[in-house]
């Protein structure tokens, strides 16, 4: 490949180009910075690239003018700028993007939402979510956003996303160490998980079984770390299909009766903002966790 000719235009950067503009028109590196949304010491490291590749000072700094050369320049480069923006293709409006902050108990965010987000990423790409997590449990508020989910009530004006059931699970590799569990019954050789978050009365009563609540073990006040003891083989945990969905399809977990439940808590989603992204959002998750819970309560 030949080289270029030697008396080839020797171009500045576009970049240098806005840089020298908007401080020119502005006053300030400082104010051109902020137009263009870059440190001050870059535009003044864009000016300085600029000034080398021409050969002559095109404006001094403190305080900031304009030199006769400078000025000659700065005409000619607005002209440049001005056909540059007048091309069509140059004009096109760019895809409105709306940022939509969402708030969500960390099993939740884990297990149900974040596996899900590349389904609604596809299919609205112009809503970038925000996604904080909230820690209820520990009297700590949710963080500030525009749609909140939430386990408990679920108030006036707010929708359910998982009204459960509960329902015994556990991993093989425990089932094989304990031996055959074919009723309820059988759970009193098996260590039970315990949460604050699921009793298991409930659950005990409804199989006829008059047992006290666990007494003994880690006590965990999350659900998704219950359901990682439980694969790990630490224990029985009284768990949600729904939260439970891969762990489930994987075999890393088993259901080990028919009998359930209704969950302690409903999961519930309520809205802060109401722009078209939320409702938007509000409609999309409300039907996944309505497809979610049909599949993993019938499995």
């Amino acid at each position: 490949m030949s080289d270029a000719p030697s008396d080839s235009p020797r171009l500045p950067s576009l970049d240098g180009l806005l840089a020298f503009e908007a401080a020119a028109r502005l006053g300030s590196l400082e104010r051109a910075a902020e137009t263009l949304h870059v440190s001050a010491s870059a535009v003044g490291k864009r000016i300085a690239t600029l000034e080398e590749r021409l050969g002559l000072p095109l404006m001094t700094r403190q305080p900031l003018r304009l030199t006769a050369a400078g000025k000659e320049y700065l005409a000619q480069v607005r002209t440049a700028l001005a056909l540059l923006a007048a091309v069509p293709l140059h004009q096109r409006e760019r895809p409105r993007v709306t940022r939509l902050s969402v708030s969500s108990p960390p099993t939740f965010a884990r297990q149900v939402l974040v596996p899900a987000l590349p389904g609604f990423a596809a299919a609205h790409p112009d809503v970038e979510l925000e996604l904080l997590l909230s820690t209820p449990y520990l009297d700590q508020p949710a963080p500030p956003a525009e749609v909140e989910i939430f386990a408990g009530t679920v108030p006036a004006g707010g929708e359910v996303l998982l009204d459960d059931i509960v329902t015994p699970m556990a991993a093989p590799a425990l089932l094989a160490r304990l031996g055959a569990i074919e009723t309820p019954a059988d759970l009193a050789s098996a260590p039970l998980l315990r949460t604050p978050l699921q009793p298991w009365q409930p659950w005990l009563r409804a199989a006829g079984l008059d047992w006290p609540e666990p007494a003994q073990g880690t006590r965990f006040v999350d659900l998704g770390l219950t359901l990682e003891a439980a694969a790990c083989g630490q224990g029985v945990v009284l768990g949600r299909p729904s939260l439970a969905a891969t762990a489930l399809r994987s075999g890393a977990l088993k259901r080990l009766f028919d009998l359930a439940v209704p969950a302690a808590m409903p999961y519930g989603l309520v809205r802060h903002g109401d722009g078209e992204a939320a409702r938007v959002f509000s409609r999309w998750l409300v039907r996944h966790c309505e497809a979610l819970s049909a599949e993993a309560n019938h499995a």
